[in-house]
């Protein structure tokens, strides 16, 4: 008896007939475009809302050494025989041959406490060496950006083998007055893939950031605190490859004032291989020395990782062509019985990037690479260059092979660039950058007053000496 008083009751209160009801469901053509414009802009706006900001790098700079700083190869010679009481004739030596094959010319930076025989190597002589590179990079990036300090909403710090306190960071934020909720990272032990790594987190940082948000990125290596005074050979060569350099990038979620789009970025670790994990290891020798233990199996390892890392990063930039032709290629080889020494058809990156950054860890990483990705010389100039020029900077040299790019007028719109970086671990990380603005006044940067100069021609062997000057370098100091 309720249910058919309830439906009496719906039937009187429903005062619209059938035949209203069909016509109102049969919309106008002008009804129906309004309902698809409708839902297709709420789809759009759900899209937007969900989809991963894009992140620009806004500017960066570089911290360029003054002469006072500069480190001939004759006075890496004499500073080495001189330092008799910590470094054997033997190892200076070894020093000497590998300079003289290492790439690195004329005029590379030093920090002050170098000079001092022993060098210094205190909290205080690094603190100075920080805040000299450090700070001269923020400025000039800074001024490039036209940005005033207290536009910055995050700031990520790499720098591996010092930590200080206070960290560097909280020196920056102290120097420079920077907001109160200002977030803040001091990253250490990242090596020279510090930089490629803060990037990704400077991503992942934007990515989630409300619009408009500005990220500072700082990357440098403390030599004062690094030198080795020992005799393993194995810890000699940071000696001979490290030099003086930092770097400082601003990022933005806005494309405003921005330069470059970042890209995919690809980090691979291959620690847990137990060879990998301990071909770049800080331990002390035999005599209680601290240093940094670079392995022989070095570039191999290197070469292992690169490899899983292209592989990881190759869908993301191929066009589906060149993937095709990996895919049959490999399927080929596999299972049609292809040659053992035949190898696998190789990706054309030439095509996809047009710049290429590989950190600078030495002639034999750079071989490496060059050969692995199948690069032609013009692909490795900036790289080569910027290890003559400027030395292995760890993870700030990639933002110098960049501005090697544009002081030379090579970087246009639409141009992309592939940087590579490799740090203990082995740790190999990838990224890629689209430009979007070239620079204004491109020669205004590390390379002022020496491009025209470069490329220069490098052989086998890099630094030629006569036998007069060889013997001289060679000859014992006696006590």
């Amino acid at each position: 008896m309720a249910v058919v008083a309830a439906v009496t009751m719906l039937q009187r209160a429903w005062t619209v007939s059938y035949g209203e009801l069909v016509g109102l469901l049969l919309l106008t053509p002008v009804h129906v475009l309004m309902v698809v414009i409708l839902l297709g802009a709420g789809m759009a706006m759900l899209w937007r809302a969900r989809r991963p900001r894009d992140v620009y790098l806004v500017d960066y700079g570089c911290f360029l050494g003054e002469p006072h700083h500069r480190i001939t190869f004759a006075m890496a010679v004499e500073h080495a025989h001189l330092m008799t009481s910590l470094i054997d004739n033997e190892s200076a030596s070894f020093m000497v041959r590998l300079y003289e094959r290492s790439g690195i010319g004329e005029e590379t930076s030093v920090p002050d406490s170098f000079r001092y025989m022993p060098p210094e190597q205190g909290i205080e002589a690094s603190r100075e060496e920080a805040e000299l590179v450090i700070f001269s990079a923020v400025d000039k990036a800074l001024a490039r950006a036209a940005l005033n300090p207290d536009g910055i909403d995050a700031l990520v710090v790499a720098c591996s083998f010092t930590t200080l306190t206070p960290v560097f960071a909280d020196a920056i934020v102290n120097r420079y007055k920077l907001r109160a909720d200002v977030q803040s990272v001091n990253l250490s032990g990242m090596g020279c893939s510090g930089a490629l790594i803060c990037i990704g987190l400077a991503k992942s940082l934007l990515q989630v950031a409300p619009p408009g948000r500005r990220v500072l990125i700082v990357a440098t290596e403390i030599l004062s605190s690094m030198f080795y005074a020992g005799t393993k050979r194995e810890m000699l060569v940071p000696n001979v490859l490290f030099r003086m350099g930092a770097a400082a990038m601003i990022m933005s979620n806005s494309p405003e004032r921005a330069r470059f789009r970042l890209g995919p970025v690809v980090r691979t670790l291959t620690a847990a291989q137990d060879r990998d994990y301990r071909c770049a290891f800080q331990e002390e020798d035999d005599e209680g020395v601290t240093g940094i233990n670079l392995s022989k199996d070095l570039p191999a390892v290197a070469a292992n990782a690169l490899r899983r890392n292209i592989t990881a990063l190759a869908p993301a930039v191929l066009p589906a062509s060149e993937l095709l032709r990996v895919a049959f290629s490999f399927l080929g080889h596999r299972f049609l019985g292809g040659r053992a020494e035949e190898r696998c058809y190789r990706p054309a990156f030439h095509k996809v990037f047009q710049h290429f950054c590989i950190h600078p860890g030495g002639r034999r990483v750079l071989d490496e690479v060059q050969r692995g990705l199948g690069l032609s010389d013009g692909d490795m100039e900036a790289s080569r260059m910027t290890l003559h020029r400027f030395g292995n900077m760890a993870s700030s040299s990639l933002l110098y092979e960049l501005a090697y790019i544009e002081a030379k007028r090579r970087m246009s719109k639409g141009d992309r660039v592939c940087m590579i970086s490799f740090s203990p671990g082995i740790d190999c990380s990838s990224v890629v950058w689209e430009c979007i603005k070239p620079a204004a006044d491109p020669e205004n940067g590390p390379w002022a007053g020496c491009i025209h100069r470069y490329p220069v021609k490098l052989h086998r062997q890099i630094l030629k000496r006569t036998h007069e000057q060889q013997e001289h370098h060679m000859r014992p100091i006696k006590n």
